[in-house]
């Protein structure tokens, strides 16, 4: 047992531990703020001036965050941030919650991690805990991570302890935020997990589940999101085929979900957004060909998921031309932008996509989205309209992302050619023969 494990885990039982975050984004921040509810000193690391004085002003960016939660924490000196990294020699723990993007080669971009570690790793010391929660390939941890902590001759398990504990974080969702969700530690070695479940169990509500090693850490994390990238495909691959077939996909999913037991809902869209789902596999597939190994179904899902934009417009195309108009020079209304419903958050929303393809075939573009007023894509800024100000003047409508504040009453009634990508429609119950669904 190394020397440091007990004092640290007494530092967390009677939360004197200092905790630092490194990245105040969508998981880090919440993590920032849960930590100093639970009543510890907490300090926000990130390269961004603009959030680090945002969090120092008691505002707040981030859509699960109650403003008024993180404006008391910032005025009880319980959180702070700063762009110095030297603070990181005033901490007992550092969790790093940085984005792990892809590269145009869809390999991964671990940049963002590497650069934030050797910040940490040149003021680390002794009986430091460091977790690492952004998601990655299997082995990251200790291939990647370990290494440059140990460059100045402290070591792993001894000296100080190092972990993996993926985020979980799921934006909008009103049930489970970062409090009640369960986590996943493993550590380097058992001290390091123990420790680090220490931690977490301290400040969260939900369990706490320990693995053997930061790769079943990390391949756990790839699992969820890779099963929800397949079954996304699959009801992908059922929405093309029953448009052919003349059948309703959604009243099919509606109908196989009454079964109580071996079958889970996921629906059909215009594509994959957010952060994890659309990228998670890829960071599988990649490391999988390390060991010679093809990732088929990935690869299969990757390919029927990436077609769903090129797949929307194709189908809005055929729309006007049965209304005997082209898409050069149509003018569109997308309703909803953020990836999916409810949020601000446009991290790879399958919305973008959509535009490049509008616009690749001559449409000309409006949007509404009460979550997102402005936003810049390819180089062009646009701003939300009103859409009832709007609606009559343009040749199609399409839901691309189903916020529930929309009035679909109103904008199927007035929508002179509706394409609902998402089946915001449902339960619209006059002018239905005006929606084409998915």
């Amino acid at each position: 047992m190394s020397q440091y494990r007990n004092e640290l885990i007494e530092k967390f039982k009677n939360k004197t531990a200092k905790l630092g975050v490194v990245g105040l984004g969508y998981v880090g921040l919440p993590l920032a703020v849960e930590k100093a509810k639970a009543g510890y000193e907490v300090i926000g690391f990130d390269i961004q001036d603009q959030k680090v004085n945002m969090v120092n002003e008691g505002k707040n960016y981030i859509g699960d965050i109650v403003d008024t939660e993180l404006n008391d924490l910032v005025k009880a000196g319980k959180l702070r941030a700063t762009t110095d990294f030297s603070f990181v020699k005033d901490v007992d723990t550092v969790c790093i919650a940085v984005p792990t993007p892809l590269d145009i080669y869809k390999q991964p971009d671990l940049s963002y991690v590497v650069s934030s570690t050797k910040s940490v790793a040149e003021y680390l010391h002794k009986g430091m805990l460091v977790v690492l929660e952004s998601t990655t390939y299997p082995g990251t941890t200790e291939e990647v991570i370990k290494p440059i902590l140990e460059e100045k001759g402290l070591k792993c398990g001894v000296d100080f302890y190092l972990a993996f504990s993926p985020e979980r974080v799921d934006p909008g969702n009103k049930e489970f935020k970062t409090k009640n969700t369960p986590k996943v530690v493993g550590g380097c070695t058992k001290d390091c997990t123990e420790v680090a479940a220490m931690l977490y169990r301290s400040v969260l509500e939900g369990d706490v589940k320990e693995v053997s090693s930061p790769a079943v850490a990390e391949m756990e994390k790839i699992l969820e999101n890779t099963f929800r990238n397949i079954n996304i495909a699959l009801a992908n691959e059922m929405a093309l085929l029953c448009n052919r077939m003349g059948i309703d996909v959604w009243e099919v999913i509606d109908a196989a979900k009454t079964k109580p037991y071996g079958f889970m809902a996921f629906y059909p869209g215009p594509g994959l957004g957010g952060h994890c789902i659309p990228l998670d596999p890829f960071y599988l597939e990649w490391k999988a060909k390390e060991y010679d190994f093809h990732t088929k179904l990935i690869e299969t899902s990757g390919i029927i998921n990436d077609y769903m934009p090129e797949y929307v417009v194709e189908s809005a195309m055929k729309l006007l031309n049965g209304q005997k108009k082209a898409m050069n020079g149509a003018k569109v209304l997308l309703m909803g932008i953020a990836y999916k419903k409810d949020i601000d958050d446009m991290r790879e929303s399958p919305a973008l996509k959509v535009i490049d393809n509008l616009l690749k075939n001559g449409a000309e573009l409006i949007y509404n989205d009460p979550f997102v007023p402005q936003f810049k894509h390819a180089g062009i800024e646009y701003t939300s309209v009103e859409w009832e100000e709007v609606i009559n003047d343009v040749d199609l409508v399409m839901i691309t992302t189903d916020h529930t504040c929309y009035d679909y009453e109103q904008i199927v009634a007035k929508a002179p050619l509706l394409y609902d990508t998402r089946n915001g429609c449902k339960d619209v119950v006059n002018n239905r023969h005006k929606i084409n669904k998915l």
